[in-house]
């Protein structure tokens, strides 16, 4: 088999049932299935997946699996995983597409290819937009100690300075390798999936494509952006995490914490904490002085940073 998409659910059952008549024709052309994982969302989502695939006629070709509990986004994935590898055909490939993205009717194809012709690439993404048709970033880089003072500055000429350094730079103006793209819509290898042995279960939500893509560069794969194939992503339907508005979550600062610490060990964590820390007292000072100054950040965002990576959880 060439692939298998991989799409997991959480209380997004219309968003999800539109992804797949997305991309369920584009797998079935490669011979492919889909897999859907409902992860507990406890909203009827399953239900709702599981009738409107029978009812379609897709269930020789489209597993939707109920996950016993949801313990986060890479778990969620890992079930997939193991359920094709009871297949006595495996696929060369699985697909990852979030709920709320919609690839373009030759991406799956186009990174099945692409993947071909690249035997180092364990992973590829593609181009990313939102649903107005602008540029949606989807190419990063790994997360540094210097990255965490340009974040946590949000001072224009700094940012110039470490321009190298940011995790999120301007996009790719031609196919390339990066060091990690979002799992919207990502093909990976899965000889590299058994080698790794899939997502780091410690993630909730967060962070777990960066380490995936870390560990996959480590064991010699490379990860692509790939710009000749594209998907439409809503994003944040799930978390609404990036809303200004709203608190980050618990599971994020540990996410991160737990990133850090694993690739580059406690020293490091401590260190990346306390420049963070460092560069956001200047920054909380340029804001007594022009409280006009807009920076992005959720509310309570560096209390909360404090309290979780010095006191060990957040207040309420």
């Amino acid at each position: 088999m060439r692939a298998c998409s991989v799409t997991v659910n959480y209380k997004t059952a219309d968003l999800t049932l539109r992804g797949l008549a997305a991309v369920r024709p584009q797998v079935l052309a490669l011979g492919g299935r889909c897999i859907v994982i409902d992860n507990d969302s406890q909203d009827g989502s399953f239900d709702k997946i599981a009738a409107a695939v029978k009812a379609e006629g897709w269930d020789d070709h489209v597993d939707v699996i109920a996950a016993p509990k949801n313990k986060g986004f890479g778990t969620g994935n890992n079930l997939a995983f193991a359920h094709a590898a009871k297949w006595d055909d495996k696929p060369d490939y699985f697909y990852l597409l979030n709920p709320d993205a919609y690839p373009d009717d030759d991406t799956v194809a186009h990174l099945v290819d692409f993947m071909d012709t690249h035997e180092d690439a364990g992973l590829a993404g593609s181009r990313v937009r939102h649903p107005d048709g602008s540029l949606r970033l989807s190419a990063f880089r790994f997360p540094s100690v210097l990255s965490e003072v340009e974040q946590a500055l949000h001072f224009s000429l700094t940012s110039r300075l470490l321009d190298s350094f940011k995790v999120v730079p301007d996009a790719p103006t031609q196919t390339s390798v990066v060091d990690w793209v979002s799992g919207a819509s990502v093909m990976l290898r899965r000889e590299m999936v058994d080698q790794l042995g899939g997502f780091d279960e410690t993630f909730f939500l967060y962070f777990e494509e960066t380490d995936l893509s870390m560990r996959a560069k480590r064991a010699g794969w490379s990860t692509w952006y790939v710009l000749e194939c594209e998907a439409e992503h809503i994003g944040q339907v799930s978390t609404g995490i990036k809303s200004k508005a709203k608190r980050r979550p618990e599971y994020w600062f540990a996410s991160r914490a737990h990133y850090i610490e694993k690739n580059h060990g406690r020293m490091r964590l401590l260190l990346a904490n306390s420049a963070y820390v460092g560069a956001s007292l200047l920054h909380q000072v340029r804001k007594r002085l022009n409280p006009s100054k807009e920076d992005g950040e959720p509310p309570h965002f560096f209390r909360d940073f404090v309290d979780f990576n010095f006191r060990g959880r957040l207040r309420p």
